[in-house]
């Protein structure tokens, strides 16, 4: 057995001892879980015509900037990665254990969060919706291949900040979006309080692996905390609407340096002790990061330009942005 293939089977065995703890942070998951449905967040009020609640919904979303209606395409695509990220964790959590039971369960909780979103711009005519329905099948063609998905350690540390980014930026749409038309306000505020907890659960997680095995699991953090590609990196234009977000102030470098922040002081990072030698090479990487960040932040803000944005999901409208 080679050595990489002894570090894989050390850290399968390691998740395979943590199920109890699975079970019952599912079990607290689901007791703080209020389900919803996508046809209940969007119904129409009792007693009312469907003609007129379809109508009014169109005449509130005219208020919604373009800005704002390029995040939402966003952070639906975004979401519509699920795919991916199943087929991700299965690999590693089989069909025979409480990993699984969380897997299906996880995918369960995502997969309405997609179709409310789809149900809603279709409904409220607010995106180019054949154009939209494109993006998705491009980039679910794609693929998602990160070079982190041989790693268990390092799928529950991205799972942590990815979980935690999306929280953030749904939370933040739905807050701008929400002044001009209140149903997408509820909406997103429903899907980043399920992100937030699917955050806690993979923090926690990757929290008891870290007193487990701290040398390996801080070698595979320190590989993931400088930068994450979001999921929807392989969508076509990714990079250009993300540039949208951070100048609209709802997701960037400086929300991702927070997110970073948190991590580190939850983990306790530098209060491990005992580690070996790559283990502490691993924590001195870990905590020089924010600086790293900050310096990263400080650069885009310093030298970022006026710029012209146009998106066919948006209807092509030309909109400028500082």
């Amino acid at each position: 057995m080679t050595v990489p293939e002894m570090e894989m089977l050390a850290k399968v065995e390691v998740l395979a001892d943590l199920e109890e703890l699975v079970a019952e942070l599912m079990v607290v998951h689901e007791a703080k879980r209020i389900l919803w449905f996508p046809s209940e967040l969007l119904a129409a009020a009792p007693d009312t015509d469907p003609d007129h609640h379809i109508a009014q919904l169109r005449k509130r979303t005219e208020g919604i900037s373009t800005p704002i209606r390029v995040a939402l395409a966003l952070n639906l695509l975004t979401e519509e990665g699920l795919p991916h990220f199943h087929r991700l964790l299965a690999v590693y959590l089989g069909s025979t254990s409480f990993w699984h039971k969380w897997t299906n369960l996880w995918t369960a909780e995502e997969d309405r969060h997609g179709a409310v979103l789809h149900d809603y711009t279709r409904d409220s005519q607010l995106l180019n919706n054949p154009e939209l329905e494109r993006m998705q099948f491009e980039y679910l063609k794609a693929g998602f291949e990160p070079a982190w998905d041989k790693d268990p350690y390092r799928v529950f540390v991205y799972t942590t900040l990815q979980e935690r980014a999306t929280q953030v930026s749904h939370s933040n749409t739905g807050k701008l979006a929400g002044e001009f038309e209140p149903t997408i306000g509820v909406v997103l505020s429903n899907v980043a309080k399920e992100e937030a907890r699917h955050y806690v659960f993979y923090r926690q997680i990757f929290e008891a692996v870290l007193k487990r095995d701290p040398n390996r699991a801080l070698v595979s953090a320190a590989a993931i905390m400088p930068s994450i590609d979001m999921p929807g990196v392989s969508m076509p234009n990714f990079r250009e609407m993300a540039d949208v977000i951070w100048r609209a102030g709802i997701y960037g470098p400086r929300d991702y340096l927070k997110i970073v922040e948190e991590q580190i002081k939850h983990w306790a990072i530098e209060a491990l002790e005992g580690l070996d030698a790559t283990g502490r090479q691993a924590q001195e990487k870990i905590l020089g990061i924010p600086k790293r960040l900050e310096r990263i932040s400080d650069a885009m803000e310093t030298r970022s330009k006026s710029k012209t944005f146009s998106f066919v999901v948006a209807f092509s409208r030309e909109f400028a942005m500082d």
